[in-house]
C-alpha cells in the first residue's frame, strides 16, 4: 500500500465543520460531520489528520452507530479508524471531535502577528493548506481528487470577523461569543478551504455581474486597497468572458495577511495574500511593486476556474492549475494595462526558467510525486514559467481562438471535477482539429529544452537544426538522444522586404530555401518558443545589423540572454560576449538591460577583489550612455521609462560604484523627504539601494529606523532588503542575528539571508551564520522559505566556497523535496566553472577597457 495515498473505496463528499480558535492561547478546538460513502465493505477508514488530537471518532447511519479506536500516524500524517462491526458498503455520516495548535510555521491554521499604529501588537488566524496541510487543521481526506461540498461555522470572539470561502449565512450571539455560518461550497478540494478570524477591515464591494468583490486587510490599511480591487474586478469580468463559464462562488474576497509564506493562494472565493502582493499606494508604488499586484491578482483570479472548478487528479499535475494561470495573469494584465507590454516582460520569466531546465538535475514539468515533501518541490519555474512558456507557444502555434475554444471545452466537461494532462490536450486537439498530445507530450513529459542553431548553407539554403541545450557535458543517463517538435517562426530579411515561415521541427535537421537578396535571418520571430538559438558566427554577425530597430524587443533579449547562456555553457568566448554588450548601449528596452545587468551582477560575484575597480569602470562605459539618454523624469512619460531609468542608476551606482550617480542618489532621496508626493518612485527606489551601498553607520541606523516605522508593505520591504545592500561587514554582521531575533517577520527571513548570500560584501558572513544557525533556521523557517534560502547558495561563486557548501549539504543531508538540492549545487558549479575556464581571458579583457 502506498504510504502516501489514502485508500479509494470510502469517499467524502460533504464537510459540515465547526471551529472555535482562541487566538489568546493558540489553540482551537473543532468538530466536523464528513458524508461519506463507503464503496466496498470494511472495517477501517483511513483519513488525513496532522498535529491534531482526536478525541471521539463516531460512525452513523441512521439510528445505527459505532465509535473507532482511533489510532494516528506521525510519519504518514494519517489516522486509522478500526471498527468493531464491520461496514457495509452505503453512506454514512462520520462525527470527529479534535484540538490543535494554531502554530507559528505559516501553514495549517496558523497566528499572524501584526502591530497598530500606537506599536500595540494584535493577532489574527488564517489558514494555508496548499499543499498538504489542511490535515492539520481537521480531519479529511486531503488529496485534490477527493472534493466534496464544505459547510463551515466558526464560533469566534464577539469583537473579531471571520472570512470563509462563502457568503455568511447566519451570524448571531452563542453566550460571549459570535457564531459565523457560512453557504455551501461547491465541491472542491481541501487544500481550497479558508478562514481568516482578527480585526478586518473589507473595502465597499465592487460587483462584477452579481459578485460582490471586496478586498479585506487589518485595521489601518484599507486605503491602499484600491488598486488591489480594480484589477480583480476587471480580471474577474474578463476571465468570465475567456472563459465561457461563470464565476463558480457566490463572493470573491481577497485577503492580505500580514504572515504569509507563498505570495498568495487561491482558495476560492477567499484568496489569501502577502501584503505586498495585494495592498499599495499607487502614488509612491514603483512601476515593478504595481506589476506585482496586477500580475499576483489577476493569477489567482484565473484559478477560480483553472484549479478550483477544475483541478489536477494528483500533485504531479500541478502545472495544469499554475501554468494556466500565469498564462491567464499575461492576457489579463496586457489587456487592463496594454502600455506595460506584459508580454514582453514575460520574457524575464521564460529566461529563468530557460536557466533551470537547462541543468542535468531538471526534471519534466510533470514529474511523479510521492510524498508531501514532493508535492512542495512542485511549486517552481518548471511548474509556473515552463510550463506557462509551452502553453503560450502552443497558443502561438494553433492560434488564441483556437486556444481559448479548446479551454472552454475542458472547462465545461470537467467542471466540479479532477483532470489530467491528457484531458487539456484532448479537448485543445479537438478545437484545433490536429493532435496537440504528439507535439506538447515531448514538451511536458520529458526534461529540458532544444537549442536551435542556423547556418547559412553554401547552396542558399538555412539549415536549422536541434539538441538538447546542456550547460555542463552530459553524463550517461542524460545522454539519451531527445528530440521535440519545435514550432520555430524564422523572419526572413531580403533586400526590400521581409517574410515570415514557419516550421514545425520533428527532426534533427531542416533546410529552408533562401530568396535572392538574403541578408539576415531571425530564429523565434516574436520570442514565444521556449528554445535557445545559436546562429553561426556569419549568420551572427548579419543579424546584429539590424540593431537597433530591426529586431523587437523581445528579439533583442533573446539575443543577449541566449548569448550570455552560451557563455556558461562554453559555447561563446566571455568576451566575445563583452564586445557584444557594446552593441547595447543606446539600448532603451528595461527588460534588455534586466538581462544585461544580470549577468554583468553574475560576472560581479566571480571577479577577483583586485579587478573590481577595473569591472566597475566597464559597468559604467556599457550603462552611462543610456542612462544619459533617458534622462531626468519628464512629466507624462510612460511607466517602462520610469523603471529603466531607476534600473540602470541601481546598476551605475553599485555595480558601477559610480560616485556621480551616488550623488545624485542622495539628491533624490532628500528630495522624497522633503516632498513625497513629487518624488518619482522608481528613483527613490534605486537611491534607497544605492545609499545602502554606499553606506555607513548613521546611514543603516537610518534606513532600519524607516523600517521599522513603514506605514506600507513596499517601504518596509525597500528598507528592510536596503539592509542587506551595505558594503560594511560589520553591520551586515548586525542585519543577520535579526532574523533570528523577531525584528523580521518569519517569511522575510529566506529572502534577507538569500540577498546577503548573493552579496559579494557579505557573502562569507552569510555563509557563516548560514552554517552556524542552521537548525534554528530549519526550525524557524517554513518549508517553502527554506527553499529560497538555500538557492541562495548559487552566490558563493568561488571553488573555496563551493567545496564547503557541498560539504555542508552532505554532512547535514539537507533535502528541500524534489531535485531542489541539486539544481542548486549544479548551478554553482557551472557558475565556478566558467570563472576558472574565462578568468584569465576575462583578467586581461578588463586591463585594456
Amino acid at each position: 500500500m502506498d504510504p502516501y495515498r489514502l485508500p479509494t473505496h470510502v469517499l467524502p463528499t460533504r464537510y459540515d465543520l465547526r471551529l472555535e480558535p482562541d487566538l489568546a492561547s493558540s489553540r482551537f478546538a473543532g468538530a466536523v460531520t464528513i458524508a461519506i460513502k463507503v464503496l466496498q465493505p470494511t472495517s477501517e477508514i483511513v483519513l488525513n489528520a496532522a498535529e491534531l488530537e482526536i478525541s471521539e471518532a463516531i460512525l452513523a447511519r441512521e439510528e445505527d452507530s459505532q465509535s473507532a479506536r482511533i489510532a494516528l500516524e506521525e510519519t504518514t500524517e494519517r489516522c486509522r479508524l478500526a471498527f468493531d462491526r464491520p461496514i457495509p458498503k452505503g453512506t454514512y455520516s462520520l462525527r470527529l471531535v479534535f484540538q490543535g495548535t494554531l502554530n507559528d510555521k505559516l501553514r495549517g491554521f496558523y497566528r499572524s502577528k501584526y502591530k497598530d499604529a500606537a506599536g500595540q501588537e494584535h493577532w489574527l488566524a488564517a489558514t494555508q493548506f496548499e499543499a498538504t496541510d489542511a490535515r492539520r487543521a481537521f480531519p479529511c481526506w486531503d488529496e485534490p481528487a477527493f472534493k466534496a461540498v464544505f459547510a463551515s461555522t466558526l464560533l469566534i470572539d464577539a469583537a473579531l470577523t471571520a472570512v470563509s470561502n462563502t457568503g455568511v449565512l447566519a451570524d448571531y450571539a452563542e453566550g460571549n461569543k459570535k457564531v459565523v455560518r457560512f453557504a455551501d461550497s461547491i465541491p472542491m478540494s481541501t487544500y481550497l478551504v479558508a478562514f481568516v478570524v482578527g480585526e478586518l477591515e473589507a473595502t465597499e464591494p465592487v460587483y462584477v455581474g452579481r459578485t460582490p468583490v471586496r478586498v479585506w486587510s487589518v485595521p489601518g490599511k484599507r486605503q491602499l486597497a484600491a488598486f488591489g480591487q480594480q484589477i480583480a474586478a476587471f480580471s474577474l469580468k474578463m476571465y468570465e468572458d475567456y472563459y465561457g463559464v461563470p464565476y463558480p462562488s457566490d463572493k470573491l474576497d481577497l485577503l492580505a495577511i500580514p504572515d504569509f509564506a507563498a505570495g498568495a493562494m487561491e482558495n476560492l472565493g477567499a484568496i489569501t495574500f502577502r501584503e505586498t502582493a495585494l495592498l499599495v499606494d499607487e502614488k509612491t508604488a514603483t512601476h515593478a511593486e504595481l506589476e506585482r499586484v496586477a500580475d499576483v491578482v489577476a493569477h489567482e483570479n484565473a484559478h477560480m476556474w483553472f484549479g478550483d472548478l477544475v483541478t489536477m487528479s494528483w500533485w504531479n499535475g500541478l502545472w495544469l492549475n499554475e501554468a494556466f494561470a500565469t498564462v491567464l495573469e499575461m492576457v489579463a494584465v496586457d489587456a487592463w494595462k496594454p502600455e506595460w507590454q506584459r508580454w514582453t516582460t514575460f520574457g524575464v520569466s521564460r529566461a529563468a526558467a530557460l536557466v533551470v531546465d537547462g541543468l542535468q538535475s531538471t526534471r519534466p514539468i510533470e514529474y511523479p510525486v510521492a510524498a508531501p515533501r514532493d508535492a512542495d518541490a512542485m511549486f517552481d519555474v518548471l511548474t509556473y514559467e515552463k510550463g506557462a512558456s509551452v502553453l503560450r507557444m502552443l497558443e502561438q502555434h494553433i492560434g488564441p481562438e483556437v486556444f481559448r475554444e479548446g479551454i472552454r471545452q475542458y472547462l465545461r466537461k470537467h467542471a466540479y471535477g479532477n483532470t489530467e494532462t491528457a484531458d487539456l490536450w484532448s479537448a485543445l486537439g479537438a478545437a484545433a482539429a490536429q493532435s496537440v498530445a504528439e507535439m506538447m507530450d515531448g514538451w511536458v513529459f520529458q526534461p529540458g529544452y532544444p537549442l536551435a542553431s542556423a547556418r547559412v548553407e553554401k547552396e542558399g539554403r538555412l539549415s536549422v537544426t536541434q539538441q538538447p541545450f546542456a550547460y555542463l557535458p552530459r553524463t550517461k543517463e542524460t545522454a539519451a538522444p531527445q528530440r521535440w517538435q519545435v514550432p520555430i517562426q524564422i523572419r526572413i530579411h531580403s533586400k526590400g522586404s521581409t517574410t515570415t515561415q514557419r516550421l514545425l521541427l520533428n527532426d534533427a535537421e531542416a533546410t529552408l530555401d533562401l530568396p535572392e537578396g538574403f541578408e539576415c535571418a531571425v530564429l523565434n520571430e516574436a520570442g514565444h518558443g521556449f528554445y535557445r538559438v545559436h546562429y553561426a558566427p556569419e549568420l551572427l554577425e548579419r543579424l546584429l545589423k539590424l540593431l537597433p530597430n530591426g529586431l523587437a524587443a523581445i528579439e533583442r533579449f533573446n539575443l543577449v540572454n541566449d548569448s550570455w547562456a552560451a557563455v556558461l555553457a562554453g559555447l561563446m568566448p566571455l568576451t566575445e560576449y563583452l564586445e557584444l554588450t557594446t552593441r547595447f548601449k543606446m539600448e532603451r528596452d528595461k527588460n534588455v538591460w534586466a538581462v544585461l545587468i544580470g549577468s554583468f551582477a553574475a560576472l560581479n560575484r566571480v571577479i577577483d577583489a583586485s579587478d573590481r575597480p577595473a569591472f566597475e569602470r566597464l559597468i559604467r562605459d556599457r550603462l552611462q550612455a543610456a542612462f544619459a539618454a533617458v534622462g531626468t523624469p519628464r512629466p507624462g512619460e510612460n511607466e517602462l521609462t520610469k523603471q529603466l531609468r531607476g534600473e540602470l542608476a541601481r546598476g551605475l551606482g553599485m555595480l558601477g560604484n559610480d560616485e556621480a550617480v551616488q550623488r545624485q542618489a542622495a539628491a533624490w532621496y532628500a528630495e522624497q523627504t522633503q516632498a513625497p508626493a513629487a518624488a518619482d518612485p522608481d528613483l527613490t527606489a534605486a537611491a534607497v539601494a544605492i545609499l545602502a551601498h554606499a553606506g555607513d553607520r548613521s546611514r543603516y541606523d537610518e534606513f532600519l529606523g524607516r523600517f521599522r516605522a513603514a506605514t506600507t508593505p513596499q517601504d518596509e520591504q525597500r528598507y528592510l532588503h536596503a539592509l542587506t545592500a551595505f558594503r560594511v561587514p560589520e553591520l551586515l554582521a548586525e542585519t543577520l542575528p535579526r532574523t533570528l531575533n523577531g525584528e523580521f517577520r518569519t517569511q522575510d527571513v529566506p529572502h534577507v539571508i538569500r540577498s546577503l548570500l548573493h552579496s559579494v560584501h557579505g557573502r562569507e558572513i552569510a555563509w557563516g551564520f548560514v552554517k552556524q544557525r542552521w537548525d534554528e533556521l530549519a526550525r524557524a523557517v517554513p518549508a517553502t522559505g527554506l527553499k529560497r534560502l538555500c538557492e541562495g547558495v548559487i552566490g558563493l561563486a568561488t571553488p573555496e566556497l563551493e567545496r564547503d557548501v557541498r560539504d555542508f549539504f552532505r554532512t547535514r543531508n539537507i533535502q528541500l523535496g524534489g531535485k531542489l538540492v541539486e539544481q542548486y549545487l549544479e548551478q554553482l558549479h557551472i557558475v565556478v566553472q566558467m570563472r576558472e575556464r574565462e578568468g584569465e581571458a576575462l583578467r586581461a579583457y578588463l586591463s585594456v577597457t
